[in-house]
């Protein structure tokens, strides 16, 4: 397979289904900036961090290449002329969310109450996290304005949602197992 075509050299690209589009399409922001957070996810994963949390980053890359196939494809798209749906994959379930939810859960309770806002940052893999999640809420803000011209499934919304929720608490909870510096944000008062 080659990897250049030449088909997008004029600024355009192909949807599932064949549908081209302008590089700049709000569907095309919100799926490649799914592939921004899968690529910041990765790094996260090479870094020298427990077992357990490159397990749980590596499913949620691979859902993540399911998100992107989901806004990738145009609701008309969605099913094909013999009425089969054009994505043979697993969509996001609710066990998705919920492997995240628990994930939240268990380092959360490990972890002091916050009782502030935090400066991201303390050590260089904790920074990774806070990146991912500030690219996570940038995907979730572009697929929610898609959803909004375009429906899209929900659960893809909610997965982005509490994909960030969870980046956060790794971000502390790594601070917390690397003994990192976690910096309070406290307003200034003139």
């Amino acid at each position: 397979m080659k990897i250049y075509t030449k088909t997008g050299d004029s600024g355009t690209t192909a949807l599932f289904g064949g549908t081209r589009v302008p590089k700049h399409h709000i569907r095309i922001e919100s799926y490649g900036t799914v592939d921004e957070l899968n690529s910041h996810i990765g790094l996260i994963r090479d870094q020298d961090i427990n077992q357990l949390y490159k397990n749980v980053l590596i499913e949620v890359q691979d859902r993540l290449f399911t998100v992107g196939a989901i806004l990738a494809t145009p609701p008309e798209k969605e099913v094909l002329k013999n009425g089969q749906p054009r994505l043979n994959i697993n969509r996001i379930s609710e066990a998705d969310i919920q492997l995240l939810e628990n994930e939240i859960d268990t380092m959360n309770d490990s972890l002091p109450p916050m009782t502030h806002f935090v400066l991201p940052g303390g050590h260089t893999t904790v920074s990774y996290c806070h990146i991912a999640r500030c690219v996570c809420r940038r995907a979730e803000r572009l697929s929610v304005h898609l959803h909004e011209l375009e429906p899209t499934d929900e659960q893809v919304l909610k997965y982005l949602n509490r994909l960030s929720d969870y980046l956060f608490v790794l971000a502390r909870k790594l601070s917390f197992d690397l003994q990192a510096d976690e910096v309070k944000w406290i307003p200034r008062k003139e």
